[in-house]
């Protein structure tokens, strides 16, 4: 099913309107080449990896990180969605849940995902099964595990079908099986998990150049890791001194609190009005980073002044 479109445009950013509809549209500019990335350690027992996808919205491209998520149901498997080129436009195909994996382009997501099917795991006696080998297994309370070596025969970054440069991947009689069976929309934590990508200017492909801020997550609306690798980063790259960051952490961490009661309060996930409020917090942590980190040079400069005389 695809949406017929005559004109360039460009329609709402969210990708998740209706299961099995091409609803995200770019004329003649397919999405970029999939980002590599690490997949996160799982966080619990019972999560399913959903891997990352470029979503189309009012400024173009924008990269979802890949994250794990807990199934609507037990049973059911993740397909995931993807581009594909049809009547003159690259038209995306949403993701669902279902008993058994759908077409999804060919596009090898990794992590299980190799282009048809899913090699991360099964459900077994009510319970999900996890392949150690392309999983990110480390704690210790997931124990239904096992080791399958996966070879994937399609080793590129190509992130859509058909068209100019796209993957010449034909659906299957299974997957079209499975495309007629009965599936569940994606969460109401993936939608939000997609509005909150479409929001954060880091994840434009426009502005990062196909290397996305955030390329997953361990759970939907993390932050703490986030903020934690940027304190590194800024560590690393002079913006921060070590003595900074206990004062940034801090704050990361009051922010972190009001972001676990706003996911409480709203049934564990953020409606856009907290999204904009944890966004104000988060700029004006950024606006105190460069304050300190302006006060402290003035401070340094200050005191070798003051210094120099005393030392000849």
């Amino acid at each position: 099913m695809v949406l017929a479109a005559a004109v360039m445009t460009a329609l709402p950013a969210a990708s998740f309107g209706a299961v099995n509809v091409a609803i995200g549209i770019s004329v003649n500019t397919p999405p970029p080449p999939l980002p590599v990335y690490e997949q996160p350690p799982i966080p619990a027992a019972g999560y399913i990896w959903t891997p990352g996808y470029w979503a189309w919205g009012s400024e173009g491209y924008y990269w979802v990180p890949g994250v794990w998520v807990m199934p609507p149901t037990a049973g059911v498997l993740w397909t995931p969605g993807y581009w594909g080129w049809s009547g003159g436009a690259y038209l995306f195909h949403a993701g669902y849940w279902g008993p058994h994996i759908g077409f999804y382009g060919g596009v090898n997501y990794g992590y299980g995902y190799t282009g048809h099917g899913y090699e991360g795991g099964y459900w077994r006696n009510g319970a999900f099964a996890y392949n150690r080998s392309v999983n990110n297994i480390r704690i210790t309370n997931v124990t239904n595990v096992y080791n399958k070596t996966v070879v994937v025969n399609n080793v590129n970054r190509v992130s859509y079908n058909g068209g100019n440069g796209g993957l010449r991947v034909q659906e299957s009689a299974s997957e079209h099986v499975a495309f007629n069976e009965h599936h569940f929309q994606p969460t109401s934590n993936q939608m939000a998990h997609e509005q909150a990508m479409h929001a954060d200017r880091g994840q434009l492909a426009s502005v990062n150049h196909g290397r996305p801020q955030t390329m997953a997550m361990s759970t939907v609306n993390e932050r703490r890791e986030v903020q934690q690798q940027r304190v590194a980063n800024g560590v690393r790259s002079g913006q921060l001194t070590p003595r900074e960051t206990q004062h940034v952490e801090n704050r990361e961490a009051n922010i972190n609190q009001q972001v676990r009661a706003d996911r409480q309060a709203n049934g564990g996930h953020l409606t856009q009005q907290e999204h904009q409020q944890v966004n104000r917090e988060q700029n004006h942590v950024n606006e105190q980073i460069h304050n300190e980190k302006h006060n402290e040079q003035h401070n340094e400069q200050h005191n070798e002044q003051h210094n120099e005389p005393h030392s000849r």
